[in-house]
């Protein structure tokens, strides 16, 4: 008995296309025309994954990847080996997230890097977010300044925990001293997504001001960053 050809596509339309090629199209036009604003996260996401996985429904994908870590940010800043943790994760797909990632903090950083950061403070606080704020775990970031306010480096001093990084501040002052600094501002993530200090922080931040300002060096804030929101000591006046 001869048997007939069995078709490879979505049969309710007749098409011999998959019916994602038509997503995909339809999805990248909505893109083009309309922003990244106008797709839910998962839906960003799955522009994301089309270049990794070019053969199959990747929708599947990106919404057990939004399910598992919350949003699209936070999908792009998760530990490789946690996304690797997702059944149809490949080392392809992690590429092509934490390629995304890197391509934020750079567009971050470049809108501070020739500007002064006292006068760019929504700039700073953008690429302070765009670097820490969904990180799974705690880091403590410094950033150097000249005495025109200028970036001098953007160093990550300690990586710690999910509630806790040691910080150094003696080490702080030698690299601040290193580098010719005349200021510095301090950042670093709460991953439990609220920004305010803690008693921990309060103590570790007066602790650097106490060796830095007989240096001369001046410690122009410690801004905390969570999902929430951000909080400045400085504004709280607790420095």
């Amino acid at each position: 008995m001869t048997r007939l050809p069995v078709a490879s596509a979505n049969e309710t339309t007749g098409s011999l296309e998959p019916h994602y090629l038509g997503h995909r199209d339809r999805l990248r036009a909505r893109f083009a025309q309309a922003g990244a604003d106008a797709l839910p996260d998962y839906e960003l996401l799955e522009l994301v994954l089309f270049r990794a996985i070019p053969r199959r429904d990747v929708k599947p994908l990106a919404k057990a990847l939004i399910r598992r870590f919350g949003s699209f940010a936070e999908v792009v800043s998760a530990e490789p080996n946690r996304l690797a943790e997702v059944d149809g994760v490949s080392q392809g797909v992690i590429a092509d997230i934490k390629l995304i990632e890197a391509a934020g903090h750079r567009l971050a950083r470049g809108a501070i890097a020739a500007r002064p950061l006292l006068s760019s403070w929504a700039a700073l606080l953008e690429y302070c977010r765009a670097t820490m704020a969904f990180s799974p775990r705690e880091q403590f970031r410094v950033l150097f300044l000249d005495k025109r306010n200028h970036l001098i480096a953007d160093e990550v001093q300690g990586r710690g925990t999910v509630d806790h990084t040691p910080v150094y501040p003696r080490e702080v002052a030698r690299r601040a001293l290193e580098l010719s600094a005349t200021a510095i501002i301090l950042a670093h993530n709460h991953p439990s997504g609220d920004p305010t200090p803690s008693a921990a922080d309060i103590k570790m931040t007066r602790e650097i001001v106490g060796i830095l300002d007989p240096l001369g060096i001046i410690v122009h804030d410690h801004v905390i960053l969570g999902r929430d929101g951000h909080a400045s000591l400085k504004g709280l006046k607790l420095i």
